[in-house]
């Protein structure tokens, strides 16, 4: 079925505003909620982050107060938006369980959405990211069987494998290394920008979470490998918002912002499998398509642009959650070996010894990695978890058997030479 929300009616933006009580929402039950609900309400608080952030800069940048006034009425509302979807986190989900949850996200959700990337280059930029998200899963859920004794599936189940991906260990890289190509927004596919804002808006909430998270853990090492990762993730948020087009303005901007939203809580209500979620999100679009029509108007009056020159006339496919096992080795046995060279992606081997992603990667690692100590310890305790449920690892030397020398003991025999 086509949709396009600038041909729907939404809810009047003065009868948006929401009580307490409809606003502290009950959470889902950890025990029974389904591994891709928690995943849709992970992304859509990251996503209403996003939109929260993106409105105060643009207000910061404005000098129109009746602008900055109808920005902060659609920011209130969005803000509510994010503390409902935030909310349906339960108290009773540890940190590291909500963490797990998290990079499921990041796992699954970046295979969508590379799966459905016409263009070549950003494609590529999604398998990079989609490998280093992939091993966080991994050590994650290590150290989850090590401080809280149960296994990474009882948050994941089945759907998304855990075992290494590109070894954290050598995802410590140059920030200047760390700038793609951006985009042409007027040339761009529309799926690309979507896309683009998708992602983007789930890893930097993702390095808002660990940013803030981070130091809650009481072990040194739950602390290391919060901090190891958090680095992470920021060097993440630089990779996909260099994609963008910084040439697009503040009103063409706005107005991809909340039809990007409209594109999310339309796609997530047709799977939703929660009745009481799928409500939300079904009320949200509502909100997000009056949100929309009000930043086409102001679009219109201020820059005397017509909005649905760039839009296009129908949403494209529904951003979907499911499995990507098969997808994810094909592009492990490619990729795992490789780093990026300002805005390339090429083999660590073919980098010259004195290259700057060595000097860094060194600076970072002196003498100890958090991520791997995990994995070390866990062999030490009576082994790593991993769930291969598709057989044995593509990469044969990141397979269980093979793994007799940790990633710890290549690094530093690569330095050595």
């Amino acid at each position: 079925m086509t949709f396009n929300p600038l041909q729907e009616k939404g809810i009047p933006l003065e009868k948006q505003c929401r009580n307490w009580s409809e606003l502290n929402i009950r959470p889902y039950d950890k025990a029974s909620v389904h591994p891709y609900s928690r995943c849709r309400g992970i992304v859509m608080n990251g996503i209403e982050v996003e939109a929260v952030m993106f409105s105060h800069q643009m207000a910061r940048n404005t000098l129109d107060p009746e602008i900055r006034k109808q920005l902060s009425l659609m920011r209130r509302i969005e803000a509510q938006q994010q503390k409902v979807m935030n909310w349906l986190i339960p108290g009773d989900e540890s940190t590291l369980e909500v963490t797990l949850g998290y990079e499921q996200v990041a796992v699954d959700l970046t295979a969508w959405i590379a799966q459905h990337e016409p263009d070549p280059y950003l494609r590529q930029v999604y398998e990079f990211g989609l490998l280093e998200d992939f091993d966080h899963l991994y050590r994650y859920a290590n150290l989850y069987q090590m401080l809280e004794g149960h296994k990474a599936d009882e948050i994941t189940d089945r759907l998304t494998e855990i075992m290494p991906g590109r070894p954290t260990l050598f995802e410590h890289r140059d920030p200047r290394d760390e700038i793609r190509r951006p985009m042409t927004a007027l040339a761009a596919d529309p799926q690309s920008v979507m896309n683009a804002l998708t992602v983007m808006s789930a890893e930097q909430q993702t390095m808002n979470f660990y940013m803030n998270i981070g130091n809650r853990p009481q072990e040194p090492l739950a602390r290391a490998t919060y901090l190891e990762i958090a680095q992470i993730e920021e060097q993440h948020v630089s990779h996909y918002e260099s994609i963008l087009d910084p040439t697009v303005g503040w009103f063409e901007n706005l107005v991809l912002h909340q039809y990007h939203e409209c594109w999310m809580y339309h796609s997530f209500m047709q799977d939703e499998v929660d009745p009481r979620v799928k409500a939300v999100y079904e009320l949200h679009l509502a909100m997000e398509i009056e949100h929309l029509h009000v930043a086409c108007e102001m679009m219109r009056k201020v820059e005397k642009r017509d909005p649905e020159a760039f839009l296009p006339r129908e949403m494209g496919e529904s951003i979907v959650f499911r499995e990507n096992k098969a997808f994810i080795r094909d592009v492990l046995a490619r990729q795992v070996d490789l780093t990026s060279k300002d805005s390339d992606f090429v083999p660590i081997d073919e980098l010259p010894a004195d290259d700057r992603y060595f000097a860094w990667n060194r600076a970072v690692n002196d003498g100890w990695n958090p991520t791997e100590e995990i994995i070390a310890r866990a062999r030490a305790d009576g082994g790593e978890y991993r769930l291969e449920t598709e057989g044995p690892h593509p990469v044969p030397g990141l397979r269980r058997e093979d793994a007799r020398d940790d990633a710890t003991t290549a690094y530093a025999r690569r330095r050595a030479s």
